[in-house]
């Protein structure tokens, strides 16, 4: 397989998913990390930091699910989920409701008479620790995290 062919690439069985799930992990943690700091240091940039990562993470993560149902789709063929991989299935798709639901409290607040509710913070304090977990199940699946 030659790593340059954009063929290989874009219609690898499973690659897409590996490659893009970590802009929504990555983008959520940021932006949950500036969300507790804008809490804490009352400074409205982060609050903006916190706003724009979510939104990404958000919209990034509607790729990353598809691309994670067409890898079961097509690398299994969709035979019946069990195990870690059904787990990480359960947890990946909660994973991207409470991002949603976090997006969404965000996006309600930006409205001038609203504020952000301060029950957000042990929500996207949850949300971070399932979007970790499915992360680390995703690393056994992958072998990354595989006993040595």
């Amino acid at each position: 397989m030659n790593p340059f062919d954009l063929k290989s690439v874009l219609f690898a069985r499973h690659a897409q998913h590996v490659v893009l799930i970590h802009f929504p992990i990555a983008l959520f943690l940021v932006s949950v990390a500036c969300d507790f700091l804008a809490q804490w240091k009352r400074a409205a940039v982060f609050d903006t930091v916190a706003y724009f990562n979510l939104s990404v993470a958000a919209f990034s993560s509607v790729p990353a699910v598809a691309t994670g149902l067409m890898a079961w789709r097509w690398q299994l063929e969709g035979q019946r989920l069990k195990g870690t991989l059904l787990l990480h299935l359960l947890l990946g798709l909660a994973s991207t409701a409470l991002i949603w639901l976090v997006w969404w409290l965000h996006f309600r607040a930006r409205k001038p008479e609203r504020a952000l509710p301060l029950y957000r913070l042990p929500l996207e304090a949850l949300a971070a620790a399932v979007v970790a977990l499915t992360a680390h199940l995703g690393g056994f699946l992958s072998g990354v995290n595989a006993p040595v």
